[in-house]
């Protein structure tokens, strides 16, 4: 009983972790307009630059990331398994997601995926900071440059780990596209904005 116990605590205390919103809460402390209202309405580093500036952007990306690395490198250290590793990683990508302190209205999960994979296995995570990174210096597209390495990540997954954690992944991809959908359509019609344009 207490080998079942012990991962669904560790699961659901990720999912809890990824439920506390970055971006809402930096906006608070910085006294800034709630994310949810502002701009495109995400509550992401992304957006929060747009409106807020770099401080509050880095500090809501660093606030992303460490919801998934936390969880993740805590499971790691307690010797789960790959299954229950997976379903934490999971668990706190979907925590951000569809967090349960904000109605279920959460953000698009790049940087807390991000997080996730960089301590599952930080070789994986370092080549999708990577891609991501080029990809948003030639293009200045932040939701292209999700879109690019989201495609890719199943690929990167399957070469450097196992098969349980590319079926994560996927999981992970499918989700990251749709809730990019409304970028895909602004991609394709022009209209999406460049990383550091201001909203007119």
């Amino acid at each position: 009983m207490v080998t079942v116990i012990k991962p669904m605590i560790a699961i659901l205390a990720s999912y809890c972790l990824g439920s506390f919103s970055s971006a809402i809460m930096v906006c608070r402390l910085m006294g800034l307009p709630d994310p949810r209202s502002q701009g495109s309405t995400n509550p992401g580093a992304t957006n929060v630059l747009r409106y807020g500036g770099k401080k509050a952007a880095v500090l809501t990306l660093a606030g992303d990331m460490a919801k998934g690395i936390i969880p993740v490198f805590v499971a790691k250290y307690d010797g789960f398994s790959v299954i229950t590793l997976s379903l934490v990683v999971l668990a706190a990508f979907l925590g951000h997601l569809y967090p349960v302190f904000f109605k279920f209205q959460g953000g698009k999960g790049v940087a807390t995926a991000a997080g996730c994979l960089l301590a599952l296995y930080w070789p994986l995570g370092l080549v999708l900071l990577l891609t991501w990174l080029i990809i948003a210096i030639l293009f200045r597209y932040s939701s292209l440059a999700a879109l690019v390495t989201t495609v890719l990540a199943p690929v990167y997954t399957w070469y450097l780990t196992n098969s349980t954690y590319t079926v994560t992944v996927c999981i992970m991809s499918i989700l990251l596209i749709y809730r990019h959908w409304h970028n895909i359509k602004n991609l394709i019609s022009g209209q999406e904005r460049k990383i550091g344009a201001h909203r007119l």
